[in-house]
């Protein structure tokens, strides 16, 4: 699920990422083209229900590829993204639209 709050200036958008955490992973980070894909760079938050969240402030006019690890090692969409893109490796890529 993805949550936007634009600022009064309508330059930057506030995005919650949160992933629904299906595979009762212990762990998730979220990459993307915001954080150069690091799978290292955004730590979510683990919340009481078992999903994950992180906060992210975006420049609006654009489209980010994103997508969530889970453990260190498994790459995982959001199914509730803006739309969907092909990657290089031919898998699909969650794409927020700020």
């Amino acid at each position: 699920m993805l949550k936007k709050n634009y600022t009064a200036s309508g330059k930057k958008c506030r995005v919650t990422f949160h992933c629904p955490n299906l595979e009762q992973a212990s762990s998730a980070t979220l990459a993307g083209e915001f954080n150069d894909w690091s799978t290292t760079a955004t730590p979510m938050r683990q919340l009481k229900n078992g999903c994950f969240s992180v906060t992210l402030t975006l420049a609006i006019g654009r489209e980010y590829s994103f997508r969530y690890i889970l453990n260190n090692q498994l790459w995982v969409n959001d199914p509730a993204a803006d739309k969907y893109v092909v990657n290089e490796f031919g898998e699909q890529n969650s794409v927020v639209v700020v």
